[in-house]
């Protein structure tokens, strides 16, 4: 089933949405509309999804935001800077730390906040025409959208910093050494590969997609006293969850099955 909308298209594919940026004359810059669809959708997912692919319509994933809508809304005003800030950053926090895995396909320009929404993503898989690029410094502007925060645990903010005062894009293939993204694949197999990932993301235990999703990076940013501490709770509760007894066994089962006379 395909909700379509002027700005992002929802297509339902069994346990597996696909949401699709639908701005490509304008490289799907994000505007203030396009970010309020996609928090609408992160608020109140569908009960039947259980991971999600983002991808753009067109040549490139995101050039980042709309700069002509800005120029048109800019008044002077601080405090109305910091509410589209302050949005960004609650549909960026809603995706990476909600509950539902997210994989995206970054094709061509992953740019200023489009980089910044693709770092909120939990699986980032690049096509060959893929760059990455923050040229804030170039526009007299700043990040917005949680790019000095999470860019720099990735690629050190060094590299950020460098990136912002210079404007230099990385290749795909850089992108993937530096961890920006974490499968490369032909031009055109993005979508695909992004969908079989997704459908086996999906058949994990719910549980532990969220208790993922949710508990590695910010238990990683812990003392390793509180990390230990966290993590045995959030295992705890993924045990709890009443799947995890029936999965082991089906997994030692399988093994049996398996196993050679």
């Amino acid at each position: 089933m395909t909700e379509t909308n002027s700005l992002l298209d929802v297509d339902h594919r069994g346990s597996t949405a696909l949401l699709c940026l639908n701005r490509p004359s304008k490289r799907n810059a994000l505007n203030d509309d396009l970010i309020e669809a996609l928090s609408a959708f992160f608020e109140n997912p569908p009960e039947s999804t259980k991971c999600v692919v983002l991808h753009g319509e067109g040549e490139h994933f995101c050039a980042g935001l709309d700069l002509i809508e800005l120029m048109q809304k800019r008044t002077g005003d601080p405090v109305k800077s910091t509410r589209r800030s302050r949005r960004w950053h609650r549909l960026f926090d809603l995706m990476q730390h909600g509950e539902l895995p997210i994989v995206s396909v970054l094709k061509g320009g992953v740019i200023g906040g489009g980089l910044e929404i693709a770092m909120a993503t939990h699986v980032r898989v690049s096509e060959h025409s893929a760059f990455y690029q923050l040229p804030e410094g170039q526009r007299g502007i700043f990040v917005g959208g949680g790019g000095s925060v999470r860019l720099p645990r990735v690629i050190g903010a060094h590299r950020v910093t460098e990136m912002m005062l210079t404007g230099r894009a990385y290749s795909a293939d850089e992108g993937l050494t530096l961890g920006l993204a974490h499968y490369l694949v032909e031009p055109g197999c993005g979508l695909d590969k992004a969908i079989e990932l997704a459908e086996k993301i999906a058949t994990n235990a719910a549980a532990s997609n969220y208790a993922i999703i949710n508990g590695v990076s910010r238990i990683s940013e812990m003392s390793t006293a509180d990390g230990l501490f966290a993590e045995t709770m959030v295992g705890a509760m993924s045990r709890g969850s009443g799947e995890s007894a029936e999965r082991i066994k089906a997994f030692f089962d399988g093994r049996k099955t398996a196993r050679p006379d």
